[in-house]
């Protein structure tokens, strides 16, 4: 569907800071924009980022 653009470390250090973020939502250590780390999450794990496209970036490895 989509070609992946976000490489291994990129991936990890989106779902941590992700999760981070969601995490201190939750707990009301943060205001209500720390939900905004569902994005990051989902960027990490669909493996691919609108935001790279227009700059034609990618953190993948090449082939």
């Amino acid at each position: 569907m989509f070609t992946p653009n976000v490489g291994s470390i990129d991936r990890i250090l989106r779902i941590a800071v992700g999760a981070i973020l969601i995490v201190l939502a939750a707990t009301g250590q943060i205001g209500l924009w720390g939900w905004i780390g569902i994005v990051p999450i989902l960027t990490g794990t669909l493996r691919w980022c609108p935001a790279y496209l227009p700059f034609g970036l990618s953190t993948c490895k090449t082939r």
